[in-house]
Parts: C-alpha cells; sequence; structure tokens
C-alpha cells in the first residue's frame, strides 16, 4: 500500500510514451533489415545512389519521421512557450524541419515510384519452373519479401499464370502481383495523408505560441483530422490484414505516438486558457 501512494501516474504515462518512442526508433533499423533483403532481389543488378530511396523508402520515412516526433514532442510538451519564442531556438527548428520533410516528401516520392514500378511486368512462361531453382528467380510473398524459388514454392507457382518484374528475376501470379500493388497504393496514401496531419499540427503549434488556440480554424482541424486519421487506422489494419506484421505494428504505433501529440496539444491549450 505505501508503494501504491508512491507511484505518480504522470511518471507512468510519460514512461510509456517514451516507450512508444523508442519502438519507433528501434522501427528504423527493422525496416532497414527488411528493405536490404528486398532490394537484393528487386535490385539484383545492384542499386544506384538514385534508387535508394525507392529500396529504402521506409527506413528513410521512418527515420524522418520520428525526428520529426521528438520535435512535436518537445514543442508540444518538454520546453516553454518562452524558450520555443526565442529566436535561436525557432531558427533550430526550422532547420531541423525542413531537413525532416524535405526527407518525408523524397520518401513519399519513393513510394509513388516503388508503385509503379511494380505495374512494369509482363507474362513470363518457363515450361519448368522447378528446372530454375538454381537461376536466381525470387517469388512474391508480400511487397517487401521476396525468397528464392524453393522446390515448394515452384510446384505452387508452376500451376498458375505467371508474370515477371522487367528487368528482375521476380516472379509472381497476377493475384500476386495485384495484392502487392494495393499494398504499395496503401504506402502512398498513408504517407500523404501523414503529411496532410503534420501540415495541421504545424498549423496548431504556430496558433499555440501566438495565442490563437481558439477560433474557427481549430474547429475545423479537429474534424479534418479525425477523417485523416481515420484514413490511417484504416491503412494500419489493412496492413494488419493482408500485408506483413512489421507494417501493421509500425503503422499502430505511429497512431499511438500521435495520440500522445494531441494529448499534449490538448493540455498544452488547456494549461493556457486556465493561465489567462
Amino acid at each position: 500500500m505505501v508503494f501504491a501512494r508512491h507511484i505518480n501516474p504522470q511518471s507512468i504515462f510519460r514512461t510509456f510514451k517514451y516507450a512508444v518512442y523508442a519502438i519507433l526508433t528501434l522501427n528504423v533499423f527493422l525496416f532497414f533489415q527488411e528493405e536490404s533483403l528486398a532490394t537484393a532481389q528487386t535490385f539484383s543488378q545492384g542499386i544506384d545512389i538514385a534508387d535508394i530511396i525507392q529500396g529504402f523508402a521506409s527506413t528513410i520515412d521512418t527515420a524522418a519521421w520520428v525526428l520529426l516526433l521528438l520535435m512535436f514532442e518537445l514543442e508540444t510538451s518538454v520546453l516553454e512557450d518562452k524558450t520555443l519564442l526565442k529566436p535561436k531556438v525557432q531558427l533550430s527548428f526550422i532547420a531541423i524541419r525542413t531537413f525532416c520533410y524535405g526527407f518525408i516528401v523524397y520518401s513519399f516520392y519513393g513510394y509513388a515510384s516503388k508503385m509503379l514500378s511494380l505495374y512494369d511486368i509482363s507474362p513470363v512462361v518457363i515450361t519448368d519452373l522447378c528446372a530454375q531453382l538454381d537461376q536466381g528467380f525470387s517469388r512474391i510473398l508480400t511487397i517487401d519479401e521476396y525468397p528464392l524459388l524453393d522446390p515448394q514454392s515452384c510446384l505452387l507457382l508452376a500451376e498458375q499464370d505467371l508474370f515477371r518484374l522487367n528487368g528482375q528475376q521476380l516472379l509472381g501470379s497476377a493475384d500476386d502481383w495485384t495484392a502487392i500493388q494495393w499494398l504499395a497504393w496503401v504506402d502512398v496514401i498513408n504517407s500523404i495523408t501523414w503529411i496532410a496531419v503534420v501540415v495541421i499540427l504545424e498549423a496548431d503549434v504556430w496558433l499555440q505560441l501566438r495565442g490563437r488556440h481558439k477560433g474557427l480554424f481549430v474547429g475545423i482541424s479537429q474534424v479534418i483530422k479525425v477523417v485523416l486519421y481515420s484514413i490511417l487506422f484504416a491503412a494500419a489494419a489493412y496492413w494488419g490484414l493482408l500485408g506483413d506484421f512489421l507494417d501493421f505494428w509500425d503503422a499502430f504505433m505511429w497512431l499511438v505516438a500521435f495520440v500522445f501529440i494531441e494529448m499534449n496539444i490538448f493540455q498544452w491549450q488547456a494549461e493556457t486558457s486556465s493561465a489567462s
């Protein structure tokens, strides 16, 4: 009972919040591991510098988002308003934000490029697919998993009409290609939706620092964010059902993280209102 009385709910909440942030940071390395294996198949002839964003879009995107998330946490929960309004602090935040948004927009381009590249397929006829096991052919498992053909998978694919990614040794049925094309579209939609979310959050922070946290825009922004977060939740659910676990887990953790940011803003606005 004595121990229970010394438990601080705010400390527990803060610990949980930062644990979520730490998990998202770990996801950067998990995405790098996953995409490294995938690019070994989709760029089997070697990856150029210009193609890195297409091959490692999730890794670069997640790293930039983690840094941006920490920026929002500093603004909405850690630093005081008078500190945030200092010119040097504002310039530093603008520089870091520009860096983050540059990579986030670049990652959106990477997702879009990857989605378009998955339509660059053509029918292929292989008389005896199982005789090609040592020829470097891979099959589609999910959008970022392309294992080499083995005796079991070649027997499965041999009974279907096959399509091949042009210029690569990647094979799949029409249904396989349709599935990962849809997953690629979800990546694109998820990326542009998150960009829209942070644009509104940036406006919320800007208005809050200038004492304009009440008004028509705030009400409209809340409605828009409900729609945007609903789209993001639907994307996470889609990944959970049809994609791989890492995509679902990452999407879910990001929703939790930005719930914390929204809570920070709500508390920030409440404290400002009570002080005035």
